[in-house]
């Protein structure tokens, strides 16, 4: 018996969960606190005897010290009466643990979480899970990382780790048990200390949202009993070398750590193969030696590749993926195996002339356009949910996921590699991570257990992400770099681990002495401001790479409101606008909504009703997010200081609020969702605030011509008062720009507010896109010299109230669905019937079911649209069936100015 740390392969084998304790479900209405589950134990996990394999406990029962008087060796033999514990799900905090069995009322739901006493989380709690196997033939191994925030380990009434050495939530632990189990019944258990973001390398939640009562302690992934003959196979990898920008070969590397586990010498054979490649080697071992077994082209001719199947980026190309399997034989018989998937594609991330990096895939240029990543709130893992957001990345038009900390389970990365999504992790601000270079902010400096602690952290998730093609980088600071210790640390551990991508100082504009200049900015804003603000160079503004940023304030759907908030929340919401929101965030700086408030009065005009708040919010939204990725992605082709990264904070947050959000929790989409969706389209026309422009953006690869641009300006009520078309227009691809025509600094008989609408067709004269602007002759003004870290103060206000004047516009709407497989389609045509001149702004289609609950998640290829009188646009929505849960299909239409109806969609 003896604990050995070691770096962490990715393994193919799927988790065995607790489906029933420990995930969610984003469909079901959670109106009332659900019913408590039936009290059960965890199932003992039955463990294959086959070398090679590795399986997932399915599941522990778990209980706090302060109720357990029995001794650890008690506690961990098989056959202790865990009587009144609580069942836990295979990867599962304590409090995760508790809702599910029914403890508390839902903390999503106005003020209940918290009413859970933090007290009762600041005391160990023990995780314990039983497991068989059939014979003790082969070694037995735990194999597990994702431990909040430490852990004493014992097997079978013994001791077979410390606390001291379980620590941190990214470090990797390998424990050889074999001496300890026995055929039939053996038992596991983790004394689970209590979690502190700013004393321990683990995870905390900084401001995005209100933190969990117990800080997340427990275990979050996957705890593995693998098993295996004398010599054991770790650490296999492919590194691979592109040749760009040719893309016509690529050479690929294979290696993998060769180890004798017995204490007499062993000869062994590693086998492998990456399809019809195969190869081979024999390696000696003396007793308990460690060997890198190598295999290169220049040994192996085949692991040079001709014409290879390059993985791209959504949008570029295709995501195809390569399978290496390896066996290790010790005389004649299976020892262990290992199993890894890559993708061939080479990433380059180099300063430009400004100092701003820019990325490239296989040597393609790109602007890099995404959005900060919340888990759930509780660590819930949920495979279909985190499927669901990502789907609803790429419907965004985004190309890139932001994860400061938080670092996800691997599944997350092979769904990202799946579908193209590139991936940022890194380490996470505001708490122990920088405590020793973040001057005042919360987080305790270092001890000298905490630098190897750090190092086999980054060691653990460079080996874990490295084969994934989907990771372009990995940030090893994030508000501050690392001091010159610390990063010599990560910088070794990530060499080692053959590391192949980008390795960034910083998400802010800081340097470390080795990396360099991060090449990226963190210069706000957090908190409202107008829509020009993106448009100057300066700032936050749309220049360089903005690794977070966003005008703050997300107010969700009527529809989630109601679902998250108390009446009286709800009232407050809409009437104080200086009053505390507990569903923004901790932090005093964000615990009001005022800025935001201000501005929505000082724009629209002062919320009338709650209805009247949410449907100017959602306008606001739809123009500040437009105009954010619309700035961006117009200055991604400057020949000076061009814009080459945006993320925005956040893409979603990890319970119900009110704060840095595209979506909400439960995946509804409002004006900040369509805003993003609308100015990331692929072939899109744009208006400049800076300078009237309207511009031709293309995000396609291929080259556009033949173009037709028409600009349209009207008065509230729709009267026109200017329009030009200019034909032959022609736009670059790979976010090339074409400034289409320049708009007159004054229209005669334009009203204060006015209408912008923008069309664009292609050769044929089919609308290709379709944009609409609420504008005022009367400018936002931003105070630049008092600008603060989170926001620039706005001393007037553009004059938006004359849309409140806007007369009632009917749309009618027709709706069908069709049904293949598991997926239904509705189809909706909306239509403005007004008899006179008045648009209809921002008409809204909502997917409901019978009882007018929104059906969700659900794709549209358009929404939160603009028509004129006569004008139609069809929209579709793909949803799974199941998620209608047997209702009929209902389409709920509404509007700024279109009264809501809402019609059958059979």
């Amino acid at each position: 018996m003896f604990y050995r740390p070691v770096i962490r392969r990715r393994l193919a084998t799927a988790a065995v969960a607790l489906g029933l304790l420990c995930t969610l479900s984003t469909s079901a209405w959670a109106g009332a606190p659900a019913p408590s589950p039936p009290r059960v134990h965890a199932q003992t996990t039955t463990v294959t005897s086959r070398a090679g394999s590795t399986t997932a406990l399915s599941g522990y029962t778990i209980q706090s010290t302060a109720k357990v008087t029995d001794s650890a060796a008690a506690v961990s033999s098989p056959g202790y009466p865990a009587g009144g514990w609580y069942p836990a799900g295979s990867r599962s905090t304590v409090l995760a643990a508790l809702l599910a069995d029914g403890k508390y009322a839902d903390p999503f739901h106005s003020t209940n979480q918290q009413q859970i006493p933090k007290a009762d989380f600041q005391v160990p709690w023990w995780y314990r899970s039983d497991f068989t196997v059939a014979d003790t033939g082969e070694r037995t191994y735990l194999d597990f990382s994702g431990v909040m925030s430490a852990a004493d380990v014992y097997v079978n009434g013994q001791q077979v780790a410390k606390a001291a050495d379980v620590a941190g939530a990214y470090t990797h632990h390998e424990l050889d048990v074999t001496s300890l189990v026995r055929a039939g019944t053996n038992t596991v258990a983790f004394r689970i200390q209590p979690n502190n973001p700013n004393k321990n390398l683990t995870m905390g939640w900084i401001d995005w949202l209100q933190p969990p009562p117990d800080e997340n302690m427990g275990i979050v992934r996957d705890v593995l009993v693998r098993r295996g003959g004398p010599v054991a196979l770790r650490d296999a990898h492919v590194v691979t070398e592109l040749d760009v920008p040719s893309l016509s070969a690529a050479d690929l590397t294979v290696k993998a750590q060769a180890r004798n586990d017995t204490a007499s010498p062993v000869t062994a054979t590693v086998a492998g193969s990456i399809g019809a490649i195969s190869f081979s080697r024999s390696v000696s071992l003396a007793a308990h030696e460690a060997k890198t077994v190598t295999f290169a082209p220049a040994d192996v001719p085949g692991l040079h590749l001709t014409s290879p199947k390059v993985w791209w980026p959504a949008g570029m190309g295709g995501q195809p993926l390569y399978s290496l399997d390896l066996t290790a034989s010790a005389a004649g018989t299976v020892s262990d195996t290992a199993h890894e998937s890559f993708g061939i594609r080479d990433v380059k991330a180099p300063l430009n002339s400004d100092g701003a990096r820019q990325y490239s895939v296989n040597g393609r240029k790109l602007l890099i356009k995404g959005g900060g990543w919340s888990p759930d709130e509780f660590l819930r893992w949920d495979r279909t949910y985190v499927e669901d957001r990502l789907k609803y990345a790429l419907d965004l038009g985004l190309n890139t996921i932001r994860l400061e900390g938080h670092i996800e389970p691997d599944e997350f990365f092979d769904l990202a590699d799946r579908y193209g999504i590139l991936t940022l992790p890194g380490w996470e601000c505001c708490d122990k991570w920088e405590g020793n270079v973040n001057g005042g902010e919360p987080g305790d400096k270092w001890t000298a257990a905490d630098h190897p602690l750090a190092k086999a952290s980054m060691a653990a998730e460079a080996a874990r992400l490295r084969d994934h093609p989907s990771v372009i980088s990995f940030l090893i600071g994030s508000d501050f770099a690392p001091d010159a210790t610390i990063e010599k640390n990560y910088l070794d551990a990530l060499k080692a681990a053959d590391w192949p991508t980008p390795v960034v100082a910083a998400a802010s504009d800081k340097s470390s002495p080795v990396s360099g200049s991060s090449g990226m900015k963190m210069s706000g804003p957090y908190d409202w401001i107008p829509p020009g603000y993106w448009y100057a160079k300066r700032e936050g503004g749309a220049t360089g790479f903005n690794s977070e940023t966003s005008a703050g304030p997300d107010i969700p759907t009527l529809d989630t409101l109601r679902r998250m908030m108390s009446q009286t929340e709800l009232d407050t919401l809409w009437k104080s606008p200086s009053s505390k929101q507990y569903h923004r965030s901790p932090s005093s700086t964000f615990s009001t909504l005022k800025l935001y408030d201000d501005a929505l009065t000082g724009r629209y005009g002062a919320p009338t009703s709650l209805t009247d708040y949410v449907r100017k919010a959602q306008l606001a939204q739809y123009e500040n997010v437009r105009a954010q990725f619309e700035a961006y992605g117009r200055n991604a082709t400057d020949s000076t200081k061009p814009s080459t990264g945006v993320v925005y904070w956040m893409f979603n947050s990890g319970w119900t609020s009110l704060h840095w959000q595209l979506m909400d929790r439960y995946l509804d989409q409002g004006g900040a969702y369509f805003g993003a969706k609308k100015a990331n389209e692929p072939l899109h026309v744009q208006y400049s605030y800076d300078n009237r422009s309207v511009v031709v953006v293309n995000n396609r690869h291929a080259p556009a011509s033949g173009l037709t641009a028409r600009t349209t300006l009207f008065n509230p009520d729709g009267t026109q008062k200017y329009d030009k078309t200019v034909t032959g227009v022609t736009v670059g691809g790979d976010g090339a720009r074409s400034t289409a025509l320049t708009l007159p600094s004054s229209v005669s008989g334009l009203s204060t507010t006015y209408l912008a609408r923008l069309i664009l067709s292609d050769s044929a004269g089919k609308e290709v896109s379709r944009n609409v602007y609420w504008l005022s002759t009367k400018p936002d003004t931003l105070d630049w010299d008092n600008t603060d870290w989170y926001y620039t103060p706005t001393t007037t206000y553009a004059d938006l109230k004359g849309l409140g004047t806007m007369a009632q516009a009917p749309v009618s709407a027709t709706a069908s669905t069709t049904s293949s497989g598991d997926t239904s389609t509705t189809t909706v045509t909306v239509r403005n019937t007004d008899g006179g001149r008045t648009p209809s702004l921002l008409t809204d289609v909502h997917l409901v079911d019978t009882a007018g609950k929104p059906v969700l998640p659900v794709q549209w290829s358009d929404n939160e649209v603009s028509l004129w009188p006569g004008e139609s646009l069809t929209l579709t929505a793909t949803y799974r069936t199941a998620d209608l849960h047997g209702s009929a299909p209902r389409v709920r239409v509404s509007g700024w100015n279109t009264p809501e109806r809402t019609l059958p969609a059979s």
